[in-house]
């Protein structure tokens, strides 16, 4: 099976490294957009393992409409300094007419609303219906779009974005072959039996290293790369605890099988999906305010 991880990072983090790097962060949305309904719709293959079938089609919707917001809203600031606290701002584009998160997940609800009144749907299937669908937009697609956000957050938006990224392949690297090795302490085995306290702390090691490295390339004080680096890799570990727990209550092993030796696109991503919001929001509410 280790072969064929291998082969499938060695097709695809080139591919991706590629889009962050060079690509403008439309292009970089739109490869969002496809990672994200991948995601979300292996996500909603849980669900219907349990017998709770989405609203698929209203549920992709608006989670394409987060990321073409996220997009629009570029690196416009969302917090400011206010008396020495961190307020929030409210975006001019939301006074242009353009909508803001908050008024596509309104919109998201007004949907759902409509889409469980008016269904031919049986009516117990309603509450699994809107529960399901809530927790796929929230869950997955939310916290995805935030990366077109951190790729847009001016010059050093790519380099975030592909720091992100790297510290949890590294941490998942050093846990993968730390915890095969010399692992003994179980992390977490009623979610993830392979896991364990041994291959997190190597996680975490392998995280701060990568801060090292990056920070010889960005304009960014070492010990700053190191907090977004440690809360990243915290927040990439929880996100694959969750994806396990999802999974083991859908009594299914993979999420899918689309990815060679690493099964669906969710299982690939689900550190990610909270790592990337974090480290964004380190950088916003830690380190540019005072920058």
């Amino acid at each position: 099976m280790t072969w064929k991880r291998v082969a499938t990072a060695v097709v695809l983090i080139p591919f991706v490294v590629g889009i962050v790097l060079w690509g403008s962060t439309a292009l970089l949305a739109l490869a969002v957009a496809l990672v994200t309904m991948l995601a979300l719709f292996e996500y909603f293959a849980l669900g219907d393992a349990i017998g709770h079938r989405a609203y698929r089609f209203w549920t992709a919707t608006c989670a394409l409409l987060l990321i073409y917001v996220q997009w629009l809203m570029g690196d416009i600031p969302t917090y400011k300094l206010s008396g020495g606290l961190v307020a929030y701002q409210r975006s001019w584009y939301f006074a242009r007419g353009v909508p803001s998160l908050e008024a596509v997940f309104f919109f998201f609800v007004l949907g759902i609303a409509a889409v469980t009144l008016f269904t031919k749907r049986p009516l117990v299937e309603a509450l699994p219906a809107a529960g399901i669908s809530c927790s796929g937009l929230i869950l997955v697609a939310f916290p995805l779009s935030f990366a077109v956000r951190l790729h847009g957050t001016g010059d050093q938006g790519p380099l975030l974005l592909l720091f992100a990224m790297v510290i949890i392949w590294v941490g998942d690297t050093a846990s993968y072959f730390v915890g095969r090795s010399i692992g003994k302490y179980k992390l977490a085995p009623h979610l993830s039996p392979n896991k364990t306290w041994e291959g997190t702390a190597a996680s975490i090691v392998g995280s701060l290293i990568v801060a090292v490295v990056f920070a010889r390339f960005m304009t960014v004080p070492l010990p700053h790369m190191l907090g977004m680096a440690a809360v990243g890799n915290v927040a990439g570990q929880v996100g694959d605890l969750l994806e396990s727990a999802y999974k083991r209550s859908a009594g299914i092993k993979d999420s899918g099988s689309i990815l060679p030796g690493h099964g669906g696109v969710l299982d690939r991503i689900d550190a990610l999906i909270l790592a990337i919001p974090v480290v964004w929001y380190y950088w916003v509410l830690i380190y540019s305010p005072k920058s």
